[in-house]
């Protein structure tokens, strides 16, 4: 923790190859800490400026005359290993190397990176990169990545590409998706993916670790950090390269090996690290994560109405979940509860196209999470006002709610109180989402309840729930 808070917590940073040029990278890691509100203090580098962006620029960091936690170095690979002798001889200890043009061009690349290791090590430096894309860090109000802060949250995002992390780091954010932290890794000519785990699992605003892969510099050392790190925090990875046109493709990019597909899967089992096939999917499974209580079994209940349930009932079992069939006691109950014609209550449970309040489909929830035979519920977004009028504007904290609008807040906040009071886990399901809609804010916000666009998609965030239960039990100390 002490030798990563210089990167992740710095309270100044040095940009050598510091730049006025719009587009270059020494402008843009002057200026993203400028506009995303760094708070410390940033010394441009560059011995031909006296000032950039409005701050004063030095020839060196042995003109700064302030401490340096952490060094941007963007200037061209060769000059790197005495750019870090400067550094070390200033005192600073992290740096992120934006610089391409070391081991993933070749040997003559990656003599000068193991150069620039060597220099590093004997100096006391630690750093990300090279050839990535910098950081995102919320503790450290820091971003070298991203124009404008992402939203804060509970995700850490580190990532082998840089290109194709930062634009799933931008989408993440505009569906609502909060990070921690976001880590270019680059190369990990210094600091690997394990170094990065090691950190996380210590780090307080981080709930959830999701990794982009496309190879390890030390497969045995990982898989043993990470065996660690999945007692206290779920490891979710999507792995690429697993082809062979993948795989010649990594080591052009990250200079990485992308290693076997079936022992890093087997691995993976071995571990606990839940694994993902579609990039996106590592968002909408840490959320689920981050967020909602670990189900003790794998038998799920789903509220919906007609197709739904069958296509949801399909998804389930192809993730490995159960569906009990109701008791007649609870089926006879629930019945009563539903539209005269709709089928009688079995699992799934049928609307038949006629949903009734909010409140009267969370009393039914919280019948199914009230047996012992149900682990967790997936359902519909408790039915809005706002479906019937979408200007409807309604404040949940007013005093002037019309009957109709209270019974559906009342009934959203019944079903956001639920996950905690059973300890159990409620997935929802929206077809086309509303914007702004009340009942999607008191579920998010009042019991981490997140809501997904397909039934695939919730049954795939459900499994996860399931499968880091069962990872948690397995690793759990004896009493």
């Amino acid at each position: 923790m002490k030798e990563l808070d210089c990167i992740f917590k710095p309270r100044s940073i040095a940009v050598i190859g510091a730049s006025d040029t719009p587009r270059k990278w020494g402008r843009l890691m002057v200026e993203r800490p400028l506009q995303t509100g760094y708070k410390g203090a940033i010394y441009p580098i560059n011995p031909q400026k006296r000032e950039i962006l409005g701050l004063s620029a030095y020839p060196s960091v042995a003109d700064v005359p302030g401490d340096i936690d952490l060094a941007v170095i963007t200037t061209p690979s060769v000059t790197i290993p005495n750019i870090l002798r400067e550094c070390a001889r200033k005192g600073i200890r992290g740096a992120v190397i934006i610089t391409a043009g070391f081991a993933e061009l070749g040997e003559e690349g990656r003599r000068l990176e193991e150069e620039m290791v060597d220099v590093a090590r004997e100096g006391g430096i630690r750093f990300v990169g090279p050839n990535g894309m910098g950081i995102w860090s919320a503790a450290g109000h820091l971003s070298l990545c991203f124009h404008q802060a992402p939203k804060s949250g509970p995700m850490a995002f580190v990532s082998q590409s840089g290109t194709f992390g930062v634009a799933m780091a931008r989408v993440a954010t505009q569906k609502g998706y909060g990070l921690s932290k976001f880590i270019s890794i680059g190369n990990q000519a210094d600091l690997e993916a394990a170094d990065y785990l090691e950190y996380l699992a210590g780090d307080e605003e981080t709930k959830v670790i999701i990794l982009y892969l496309e190879g390890l510099k030390d497969g045995r050392r990982f898989f043993e950090v990470a065996k660690r790190v999945v007692r206290e925090k779920p490891i979710v990875v999507y792995k690429a390269g697993r082809s062979k046109a993948g795989a010649r493709a990594t080591m052009s990019h990250t200079a990485s090996i992308a290693g076997s597909e079936k022992v890093f899967d087997g691995m993976c089992r071995q571990v606990g690290i839940i694994q993902v096939q579609e990039a996106f999917h590592l968002f909408e499974v840490a959320e689920a994560l981050a967020q909602l209580p670990l189900p003790s079994g794998n038998r799920i209940a789903i509220l919906g109405s007609g197709g739904q349930g069958v296509v949801g009932s399909d998804a389930c079992s192809a993730f490995g979940l159960e569906l009990p069939e109701l008791d007649p006691d609870t089926a006879r109950t629930i019945s009563a509860l539903l539209p005269a014609h709709a089928p009688r209550a079995k699992n799934p449970i049928d609307f038949a196209g006629s949903r009734r309040t909010a409140l009267q489909e969370a009393e039914i929830i919280e019948k199914l999470l009230r047996l012992d035979y149900i682990d967790g519920v997936i359902s519909n977004v408790p039915v809005s006002p706002q479906i019937w009028d979408p200007s409807l504007v309604v404040d949940i904290n007013g005093d002037s709610l019309s009957e109709p609008v209270q019974i559906a807040v009342d009934g959203a906040r019944l079903y956001a109180s639920l996950p905690k009071k059973y300890g159990k886990p409620i997935i929802c399901l929206r077809f086309g989402r509303l914007e702004n809609d009340v009942m999607e804010q008191i579920l998010g916000e009042g019991g981490g309840i997140p809501v997904y666009d397909t039934p695939e998609q919730c049954a795939l965030a459900m499994s996860a729930l399931f499968q880091y239960g069962t990872v948690r039990r397995k690793t759990a100390p004896e009493k």
